[in-house]
């Protein structure tokens, strides 16, 4: 009975969502310049309640944190369906300086990457292995509570797609979860290989098709958990970054530098070290 009603209610949201997303064009055209700031660290709105595994925290980055109404209205609806959550957001240069200090090891690799979606990608990994938590992309919302879709004993929870697949916009998972790692070591070895230079099969949801057996991993449909792009869309995402979504920068550059390949780290030190 619930999931018909959890699809219900992402119908009200996605309206709801839409009508902010119309309105939201001419308040930018009145007021083009207007740009509203996401905090890097948000205490949770209600104090109460029993952790899980996997930590309270939601996960987000973006190249910017002055941000769009849409991607402003995205944000603080995902704050009011997960009101116990912490919320901690990182910029370009605030990824880089988290793998410096926890991965240091990786950061050669990391560097090599041009596009900052997969920079993104091995970013969302590195920071949910090391200290857990759920990862939405920018654009991406809940159409349920948050708690209630993790549950109470999880430690882990990918989503799947509309065709079944394996999708990396939405990761909950504890701390020092063994499928991150294995993850986290095929995208530095695609990136030490120039084994793609597509972002999707590099350091994408691709990785995770390819690594994960499905069923053997807990998961969630979109439908029930986390939908995108009903608050903004490309334009409002992108509108103060010329090279717009990655899919167009990666037809322009090249995913990856073309500097010398770093020294892949060893696959047994890393799960031994973290």
């Amino acid at each position: 009975m619930q999931k018909p009603l959890i699809v219900a209610t992402s119908r009200i949201i996605k309206l709801l969502a839409n009508i902010t997303k119309v309105l939201s064009y001419p308040f930018h055209w009145v007021l083009p310049n207007k740009r509203f700031t996401l905090p890097e660290q948000a205490a949770p709105l209600l104090k109460d309640g029993k952790p899980g595994p996997i930590p309270r925290i939601i996960w987000q980055t973006n190249f910017t944190d002055r941000v769009t109404l849409p991607v402003y209205l995205n944000y603080l609806f995902n704050r009011l369906m997960a009101p116990r959550f912490e919320y901690r957001f990182m910029i370009t240069e605030a990824r880089r300086a988290f793998i410096a200090e926890h991965y240091p090891e990786i950061l050669p690799h990391y560097e090599r990457l041009q596009i900052g979606a997969a920079q993104a990608d091995l970013w969302r990994l590195l920071v949910l292995h090391k200290f857990g938590g759920a990862y939405l992309d920018i654009d991406a919302h809940q159409i349920w509570p948050l708690s209630c879709v993790l549950g109470a004993e999880r430690k882990e929870l990918f989503v799947t797609t509309r065709r079944g697949e394996l999708s990396n916009y939405f990761i909950a998972s504890a701390p020092g979860n063994p499928n991150l790692a294995r993850l986290i070591d095929q995208v530095v070895l695609n990136i030490g290989s120039d084994a793609s230079n597509n972002v999707f099969h590099l350091t994408g949801p691709g990785v995770f098709n390819s690594l994960l057996d499905r069923s053997l991993l807990p998961t969630v449909s979109y439908r029930h958990a986390v939908h995108q792009g009903n608050f903004t869309n490309e334009h409002f995402q992108y509108i103060d970054k010329p090279q717009g979504k990655w899919n167009h920068e990666q037809r322009n550059i090249s995913v990856l530098k073309e500097d010398a390949v770093p020294d892949t780290p060893q696959h047994s030190a890393f799960n031994k070290t973290r």
